[in-house]
């Protein structure tokens, strides 16, 4: 095969890593919008850049976990044939944990715009009536 025919390969496997990406991002976009579904509508504006990036960032970050999966987090590296390697940080580790810490205060913003109170998360027990049964029953009601 010619040098264009392999350029031409390699531009077609790239399409289709890419659609394959775009793929996992609407998936990705659609689980958390049905899991931010009571993000009032006044804030949904908001919130909807804010899903968007989210579902990016997850599907990046899989990917760079794959990475650091095979490739590690270090690696050897050298300025010159004369300098001894020694290990460093992968440029793909700085961004994965960069990305990481991007991608969690979003999800917190996110979480922080369900309304408050509807059960969800609510850590305030719900009254159930047992005190009351309990204490007609101590009253001898």
């Amino acid at each position: 095969m010619d040098e264009q025919g392999v350029k031409e390969l390699e531009e077609v496997e790239k399409k289709k890593r890419q659609k394959r990406k775009n793929q996992r991002i609407s998936k990705e976009e659609k689980r958390l919008r049905a899991s931010y579904a009571k993000i009032p509508e006044d804030q949904m504006s908001i919130a909807d850049g804010l899903i968007r990036r989210a579902a990016y960032m997850r599907v990046t970050l899989e990917d760079y976990e794959q990475d650091l999966d095979v490739g590690g987090y270090v690696e050897l590296f050298t300025q010159s044939e004369k300098t001894s390697p020694y290990e460093r940080e992968r440029p793909v580790a700085r961004l994965y944990n960069q990305m990481n810490r991007n991608y969690q205060q979003i999800i917190k913003q996110l979480a922080d715009m369900m309304p408050k109170g509807d059960g969800e998360g609510d850590k305030t027990p719900k009254d159930d009536g047992f005190e009351d049964f309990v204490d007609r029953r101590a009253d001898g009601r």
